[in-house]
C-alpha cells in the first residue's frame, strides 16, 4: 500500500523486452535500505524490485500491466514519480493507494491560476462513475483532490510544491496519465450493484 505522496523523481535508465518488460530506474533512494522483493510505486504502478545497484533498482513489468497503464510510453531518460511502500506508523498524508492502476486518463486542458495550474483530464467511460467532486484520485502515483466532475472530465489543481517535487511540472495537454480510482469509491459502487 502507498499514500500517493511522491518521495522521489526517478529516471528510466534502460528498458529490455524479453518475455516481460524489464526496466532499470535511477533513484535518489538509499538502495542499501531496499530489499529484493520490495514494492515501489513507479508513476503509480506497484512494481517489485528484482535487482539493485548503488543508485538504481530493476523491475519486471508484465504485458498485462503495460496494457492497463502508460508504461508503454517509457523510454530511457523519462522522469517518473516514485514512492516506497507504506510502513506501519508512517504518516498517511494522501489517501490509501494500492498501486493497481485502473486505466489511463488523458490531459485535455491546462491553465495557470496564480502560481497553481488547473488541469482537466478525461477518464475512460467505465471509470468516470467512480470519480467524485472533492474525492481522491491517484494520477501517476500522486494523491490528488478532485475539484469538479463533468461527465468523463474532471479537474484537479497543482500547487507549485507539487509541480516542483513530482513530474507534474512537465505535464502537457495530450499526456496519458495512470489513473487509480479511490478504493472506497470502488467498494461503494460494488455494494450499490448488489442492492
Amino acid at each position: 500500500m502507498f499514500t500517493g505522496i511522491v518521495t522521489d523523481m526517478g529516471e528510466v535508465i534502460d528498458l529490455e523486452r524479453r518475455g516481460d518488460l524489464r526496466a532499470r530506474i535511477g533513484t535518489h533512494y538509499d538502495t542499501s535500505g531496499i530489499e529484493i522483493g520490495a514494492s515501489i510505486a513507479c508513476d503509480g504502478v506497484c512494481l517489485t524490485v528484482v535487482s539493485l545497484g548503488p543508485d538504481w533498482f530493476g523491475v519486471e513489468i508484465s504485458a498485462e500491466t503495460v496494457s492497463k497503464t502508460n508504461l508503454d510510453l517509457w523510454a530511457p531518460g523519462r522522469r517518473i514519480n516514485l514512492e516506497r511502500a507504506l510502513r506501519v506508523g508512517d504518516e498517511l498524508g494522501g489517501h490509501i493507494v494500492s498501486g493497481h492502476v485502473d486505466g489511463v486518463a488523458t490531459i485535455v486542458a491546462m491553465r495557470d491560476e496564480g502560481d497553481s495550474t488547473r488541469v482537466t483530464l478525461r477518464a475512460p467511460d467505465h471509470l468516470a462513475r467512480y470519480i467524485a467532486s472533492k474525492g481522491s484520485v491517484a494520477l501517476n502515483g500522486t494523491s490528488l483532490t478532485v475539484n469538479e466532475v463533468d461527465g468523463c472530465d474532471f479537474g484537479i489543481n497543482f500547487i507549485p510544491h507539487t509541480k516542483a517535487v513530482t513530474t507534474w511540472g512537465q505535464a502537457q495537454v495530450g499526456d496519458r496519465v495512470n489513473l487509480e480510482i479511490d478504493t472506497l469509491a470502488r467498494y461503494v459502487a460494488r455494494l450499490q450493484d448488489w442492492a
